[in-house]
């Protein structure tokens, strides 16, 4: 896999030219320890290397074998997006993020590992970029090689990012309708639980009311950190827990599961050097709970 950018302006080293471009100096380290080669218009280079204007410089690198501890599925994967760096897809809920002691065969990266083998990608190794819990529905981005999972810890790509969930809450009305909640959040003993915590992490949710229907109102959620459990947790934390969440005792009446559903995300692609848009559409639990309720 070869990655590389075209220089314009005064000459600058490549660890400069790499860095500008999103490329960690961790990486940078990791090639020149052997783990991939520096390029120049074409060329492999070594020792100190000086990038002149117009000239096209970058990185090559060993395409990422599969991790043999992970099983091949070959169940549905719902592919939102996909390109040479990125995929994007819609999971259902009931389907767990990653592998764990209670299943190790048939969780979304299980899936994304045979839809990577089926298609014969290059790099056989996803790196999960957002996780979702596993009653949890929607949108998961997922970079499709190291070089893209480095980008999207990069401040100028960071920053683009955003995701929207909608969700389901009982105990009636939210006042303000608008809102920000800041809670630190921390685990309970070795529960699998967590709550709001004075000696937690941080945790800064940011909240729009879409609608009410009596005791349950339909919420917008943007999150500013992401903690484990973070939106049940603050919407427990505050009296009005998620529809159907039986771990923080939300009503399980109009839905089994956690109403919470992974609706939009947005970045800019810093390989095309655009904004990429993503949308998730209800999944039919959800679309039967909303006309329950109307």
């Amino acid at each position: 896999m070869q990655i590389n950018w075209q220089h314009q302006g005064a000459p600058v080293s490549m660890k400069h030219f790499l860095t500008t471009h999103g490329i960690s100096m961790r990486l940078i380290k990791a090639i020149k320890h052997g783990s991939g080669m520096f390029i120049v218009n074409d060329e492999a280079e070594v020792g100190a290397i000086t990038i002149e204007d117009g000239d096209i410089a970058g990185i090559e690198l060993p395409a990422e074998a599969a991790d043999p501890e992970v099983a091949v599925s070959d169940a549905p994967l719902a592919v939102v997006y996909e390109d040479a760096n990125w995929l994007v897809v819609n999971k259902p809920a009931g389907v767990s993020s990653v592998p764990g002691p209670t299943n190790r065969t048939d969780t979304l990266v299980n899936r994304i590992k045979g839809h990577l083998v089926a298609t014969k990608a290059e790099n056989l190794k996803p790196h999960l970029i957002t996780r979702l819990d596993r009653d949890t529905s929607g949108l998961v981005l997922v970079a499709k090689h190291r070089v893209a999972q480095g980008m999207m810890a990069w401040q100028p790509v960071a920053k683009t990012f955003q995701k929207t969930y909608r969700a389901w809450v009982s105990g009636g009305a939210l006042s303000p309708v608008n809102g920000t909640i800041e809670a630190p959040i921390g685990r309970v003993d070795e529960s699998p639980r967590r709550q709001v915590t004075d000696d937690g992490q941080m945790a800064i949710t940011r909240y729009r009311v879409q609608a009410t229907y009596g005791e349950v109102t339909e919420v917008q959620l943007t999150l500013v950190t992401g903690r484990t459990h973070q939106i049940r947790v603050h919407f427990t934390h505050w009296g009005h827990p998620l529809l159907g969440d039986a771990l923080y005792g939300g009503d399980q009446t109009l839905i089994q599961r956690q109403a919470l559903h992974a609706a939009t995300m947005t970045f800019h692609d810093p390989f095309n050097d655009q904004q990429l848009t993503f949308e998730a559409p209800l999944p039919t639990d959800l679309v039967t709970l909303i006309n329950k309720l109307q």
